[in-house]
């Protein structure tokens, strides 16, 4: 169970094209946005969808695979863990960001 503890898995589709920087020493990090959909009926009996976005990290081999296969609007599936990170913003004020570090992907479907 210990494994458990902060585990994430998504599947959705991406917003944006991803974000690939190569950083000085040499490591690469992908960054985009995924969204995912829930359903479910309102008072009147209508259907209603619910779209979440999430901030998606990754690194490495996993940042390689993003780079040469993920485009916006594919649908991916991702597992990775919760990570929250505070910073300072230019009004002195205190922001948190919650982002997903992505440890594993696979790529689904056809671009949208």
């Amino acid at each position: 169970m210990s494994t458990l503890k902060n585990k994430v898995q998504l599947i959705g589709n991406v917003g944006q094209e991803p974000s690939i920087t190569n950083l000085e020493n040499g490591k690469k990090v992908a960054r985009l946005s995924l969204a995912t959909n829930g359903h479910y009926k309102n008072g009147q009996g209508e259907k209603q969808t619910d779209t979440n976005w999430h901030t998606i990290i990754s690194w490495g081999k996993t940042a390689d695979i993003i780079e040469r296969y993920v485009t916006k609007g594919k649908e991916i599936a991702i597992e990775g863990k919760l990570s929250t990170r505070a910073y300072d913003d230019k009004d002195g004020n205190k922001r948190y960001v919650t982002e997903v570090i992505v440890s594993e992907i696979l790529l689904l479907g056809n671009n949208s």
